[in-house]
């Protein structure tokens, strides 16, 4: 499909309440409709555009999220694709970073409690209300680039699509009124921002994205590759991989997975001594 330039006016809604940020928002191009933020902003890496630079549409008609799941996205949401530029080294915590933003300005900008389920589902209540993708491209040991794509549900009514109304939520569903969506954007770049740029400088986003972790302490079924194992979410090390401790014992170290929870029930509290 052809893509159109936006006539609505959200970006420069966002930059008139101040974009004040190192990396992040470096460029920042703007649609009405893609196919796919995820592909534009490929394209626009592939050419050399800057680390930093934002991608966002009104809808986009292929959007898509992890394990090739389609992503609704009809307009009125928050649907952006961001090039970056990390080194190999701090490649591993860019899902990570986006997830602790994505929560964080949820956080900021509404009266509710987000919750990540590992690895980066951010939920509301049970149910999903932004989703997060990233694809990486690499040459030996040398990163080209990485794209996160970031669909956050802001006016999503879900009970329109018959696959999603048990596990979808939106903003104006849990809050019961419309969101400042510029101001929104605006906190989300701010927060990529301000996590990638604690990155590139050697601080870990892992502490504070774990703060956020529902599925530690709960029984969960872990669907890994053609294998499905079950067990205690224990935590996850420095790399944010899970830690998952078997019934049997053995402590297994996830580094990807699909998470379900089998029981709300929590470990019991280690004992002191």
């Amino acid at each position: 499909m052809a893509e159109k330039k936006t006539t609505y006016n959200l970006v420069p809604q966002t930059l008139k309440k101040g974009l004040y940020t190192q990396i992040v928002g470096s460029r920042i191009l703007h649609f009405k409709e893609l196919d796919s933020t995820m592909d534009r902003a490929a394209e626009e890496a592939e050419r050399g555009t800057p680390d930093g630079t934002v991608v966002l549409c009104y809808s986009q008609t292929r959007g898509r999220g992890r394990f090739n799941r389609v992503w609704v996205s009809p307009a009125g949401n928050l649907i952006l694709s961001v090039v970056l530029r990390p080194t190999l080294e701090a490649l591993p915590f860019v899902s990570i970073l986006a997830a602790l933003a994505a929560t964080r300005t949820i956080e900021s900008e509404t009266t509710l409690d987000p919750v990540i389920k590992w690895p980066n589902d951010v939920l509301v209540r049970g149910r999903k209300i932004c989703g997060l993708l990233v694809e990486n491209s690499l040459q030996g040991r040398n990163v080209r680039h990485s794209i996160v794509g970031i669909g956050l549900n802001v006016e999503l009514d879900p009970t329109e699509t018959p696959e999603i109304a048990a596990i979808a939520t939106s903003l104006r569903l849990e809050t019961g009124r419309p969101t400042d969506v510029s101001a929104l954007l605006l906190r989300l770049l701010h927060e990529l921002d301000e996590i990638y740029v604690a990155l590139r400088n050697g601080r870990s986003p892992v502490p504070k994205w774990s703060n956020y972790l529902e599925t530690i302490g709960k029984r969960v079924e872990v669907q890994w590759g053609a294998d499905v194992v079950t067990g205690t979410a224990e935590g996850v090390d420095d790399l944010g991989h899970l830690l998952l401790r078997r019934d049997n014992g053995a402590l297994l170290t996830l580094s990807a997975g699909e998470v379900t929870l089998k029981t709300s029930e929590r470990m019991p509290a280690p004992s002191g001594g």
